[in-house]
């Protein structure tokens, strides 16, 4: 199993950066894919980015393709997620969630998940 811990959410004005965190532990030595995705309230959960084992698969949401940046560091088992340009659309719980394999962009296929970190975006 993976456990996973989001850190680097919080209130910003439209406009601004921020960048996320989510840090693995557990089984990291087999390959994984990692995604973020998001959950407004009242919302049902989006999609936001996913990236490939190596790095060199990277998919968006068309939202926040040209402003999201996911990107992971495998020697310190952590993905990130730079998000510039922010919307207050944008405003969201953010999880970040892992599956062993391939990636995928549909939500429902990552078997493991942090507890989310929220993104408040004012206008």
């Amino acid at each position: 199993q993976v456990q996973l811990a989001e850190s680097g959410g919080g209130l910003v004005e439209a406009g601004d950066s921020l960048r996320l965190s989510c840090a693995a532990s557990g089984r990291t030595s087999v390959t994984y894919a990692l995604a973020w995705i998001r959950q407004a309230t009242g919302k049902e959960r989006e999609f936001v980015a996913a990236i490939s084992w190596t790095g060199a698969n990277t998919y968006y949401a068309d939202s926040v393709k040209g402003r999201f940046t996911i990107s992971r560091d495998n020697a310190k088992n952590t993905v990130y997620l730079r998000m510039n340009s922010l919307k207050p659309e944008d405003t969201a719980v953010y999880y970040c969630a892992a599956r062993y394999g391939g990636t995928t962009t549909r939500s429902n296929e990552y078997n493991y998940w942090g507890q989310g970190t929220q993104v408040t975006v004012s206008s």
